[in-house]
């Protein structure tokens, strides 16, 4: 298995940025062919000092193997993700990938 683990920090200036950058995970990323499982959701806070909670959005993909991965990034799916979600609501994103 392979997880693709995103963390999203969105746009402050942007009103509505959070639920704009979910609908569009959902809407574009869930039909990506390939995708064993998907989940999207929001930052939980936490207590725990060791829990990160400077970002907004969360994303974990499960595929099969690295190059199902793979066909995903260049999916036009995946690009109309970044282009119409990504783009206009996030000002940074940091991606950890592992099998």
């Amino acid at each position: 298995m392979f997880s693709h683990v995103v963390i999203f920090w969105t746009k402050p200036e942007v009103p509505g940025a959070v639920d704009a950058l979910l609908a569009g995970a959902r809407k574009y990323l869930s039909a990506v062919p390939g995708a064993r499982s998907f989940q999207v959701g929001r930052m939980v806070p936490s207590a725990r000092p060791v829990v990160e909670q400077s970002y907004q959005v969360a994303l974990n993909i499960l595929f099969d193997d690295k190059a199902a991965q793979d066909a995903y990034q260049s999916h036009p799916l995946h690009l109309e993700f970044v282009e119409k979600a990504f783009k206009p609501n996030c000002s940074k994103c940091v991606v950890y990938d592992f099998a």
